[in-house]
């Protein structure tokens, strides 16, 4: 996630304690579900390659893309202890969060298609 411009939450220039939860997680809804691909590149790309370079610096570990996504809102906890006033760090924590969970999710195998062959003569 990238900086976000704050200005536009409906409670600008209010302390983060006004910021309802609602309002948070509408605002990472809008950040997440908008087109970022021109910006970031591919969600699923970007992630894995993330995790490429988080594995060749571990020597051996194995990093997936939910991990990177799990690794991504720890980061934000991390910068929510020291300033927890932050709303960037609760916006992009929950957004990595439904990163995660879309990239996670089972994606359906196409169906097979049988076909009839017939036994015998008819």
């Amino acid at each position: 996630m990238a900086k976000w411009n704050l200005d536009k939450l409906p409670n600008k220039g209010k302390t983060m304690t006004k910021y309802t939860r609602a309002e948070i997680l509408d605002t990472a809804k809008k950040y997440v579900t908008k087109d970022r691909a021109e910006q970031h590149g591919d969600l699923e790309e970007n992630f894995n390659r993330i995790a490429d370079l988080w594995n060749s610096y571990l020597e051996g570990s194995y990093i997936s893309v939910t991990d990177v996504a799990v690794m991504m809102t720890l980061l934000k906890i991390a910068r929510i202890k020291s300033n927890p006033s932050s709303g960037d760090n609760w916006i992009d924590s929950c957004g990595y969060m439904a990163c995660g969970g879309e990239l996670s999710a089972k994606k359906p195998e196409p169906e097979k298609v049988v076909r009839y062959e017939p036994k015998g003569n008819l």
